[in-house]
């Protein structure tokens, strides 16, 4: 019949054909890559999952993931390289060479100890800045023929050859002779004042001559005595090369002691004489009158009265002159008062000299209690039995005070 199918519609029409028919999602992606066109290079499946947005942004993960780990180790490899740059360099064979050339530039002083031999003189100069390296200079010395080296200090400069510091520190011209004069009557600060002065020739610092002073039990003082005033003796020294801030203040002490030794003061009486001293090494003016004004201490000890120095109350107030005031020469609490207290003060107040113990051991004859200047251009002292003869000669002082102001300052 013509409205009945033909026996093709109906096999198309059956379960099973495949013709017409939609093709079904792949179940996996095996079967997606099997049915993508092959061009080129395939394409990762994740790709075709991810939306555009994601997959710019993982690209730019990866970018600072990259740039992190340059950037860390970039840190680390400049940190070695700052650490490390000598031994780095002496692998590398870059160096640049191990010794400086020319004459150098600028003033460095070195100095060389007893004892020391090419190899510490060789560390010396590297370290001080003189030679580039160690190597520089031993290199030389050992091809040098015999050198002997003399303890000293040098004036050398900074980034030397090796061979121009070798004929440098060798040369005696180039020796600094350290000399250091204490003025008799010079205070302890004045001492460490005058040391550190030289600090660049010796190598000991303020710091360091401080702290020594303070250590004033440590040189064998008697132990009386408060501080190292009075103890250092008053003389030109030249100071031996590497000598520690200790070393030098001893030096001082030691002469001291060899002076009082030699004049004949037993150690028990030391600590009296050396005040008795100070105290005239301050007051006494000219030296010609250090055995009057010697005289006037002893015959005011031995009746009992104060001495009444100007020169104590003031070192105990942390003077510098001999002016004072009624409130200062009132205060008993100050134990260098020697107005508002009997006796000599507790110690020293000034470094005396060989004239001025020479004086204390020695005084002259004569029953003086009182003296003054009475002119301070001069030094003009004038010694007295009696208080009335005193204030005469006060007023002396007074009238040559008017006719020239501050002339006693």
């Amino acid at each position: 019949m013509a409205d009945d199918p033909s026996w093709d519609d109906i096999f198309n029409s059956q379960p099973g054909s495949t013709e017409n028919v939609e093709p079904a999602a792949p179940q996996s992606r095996r079967e997606l890559r099997e049915r993508q066109p092959k061009r080129g290079r395939e394409r990762r499946v994740d790709d075709y999952d991810l939306p555009p947005q994601r997959k710019k942004k993982r690209k730019l993960t990866w970018l600072w993931v990259l740039l992190s780990i340059v950037v860390v180790l970039g840190g680390a490899a400049t940190a070695v390289w700052f650490t490390f740059e000598p031994q780095i360099r002496q692998v590398l064979g870059s160096q640049g060479g191990n010794d400086y050339t020319g004459q150098g530039t600028g003033k460095v002083i070195v100095t060389i100890k007893n004892g020391q031999i090419g190899g510490d003189v060789a560390k010396t100069l590297a370290a001080a800045g003189v030679t580039k390296t160690y190597d520089a200079f031993y290199g030389l010395l050992l091809k040098s023929p015999q050198v002997n080296f003399q303890p000293g200090s040098y004036q050398l400069k900074k980034e030397m050859s090796a061979k121009a510091a070798l004929a440098a520190i060798t040369d005696p011209k180039n020796k600094v002779l350290t000399r250091v004069t204490l003025p008799e009557g010079i205070t302890v600060k004045g001492v460490v004042s005058r040391l550190a002065d030289l600090s660049q020739s010796t190598g000991v610092t303020r710091q360091q001559l401080d702290a020594a002073v303070a250590d004033y039990k440590s040189y064998g003082l008697p132990p009386e005595a408060p501080s190292l005033e009075g103890y250092l003796f008053p003389a030109t020294y030249s100071l031996d090369p590497g000598q520690s801030a200790h070393d030098i203040i001893n030096t001082f002490v030691k002469e001291m002691f060899r002076r009082l030794d030699a004049a004949g003061v037993a150690p028990a009486d030391r600590h009296r004489i050396l005040t008795l001293a100070a105290l005239t090494q301050k007051e006494g003016g000219s030296t010609a009158d250090f055995l009057k004004v010697a005289r006037v201490w002893d015959n005011r000890i031995a009746k009992g009265m104060n001495l009444q120095s100007d020169a104590t109350v003031s070192y105990g107030v942390g003077g510098t002159t001999l002016e004072t005031t009624p409130a200062q020469r009132a205060d008993k609490t100050n134990p260098y008062n020697t107005y508002a207290n009997p006796g000599l003060p507790i110690g020293p107040i000034s470094n005396p000299g060989e004239a001025a113990i020479n004086a204390t051991l020695h005084p002259a004859d004569g029953s003086w209690l009182y003296f003054v200047v009475v002119n301070c251009a001069t030094g003009e002292t004038a010694f007295s039995d009696t208080l009335a003869q005193q204030q005469a000669a006060n007023k002396q002082l007074g009238e040559w005070q008017k006719q020239n102001p501050g002339g006693c300052n």
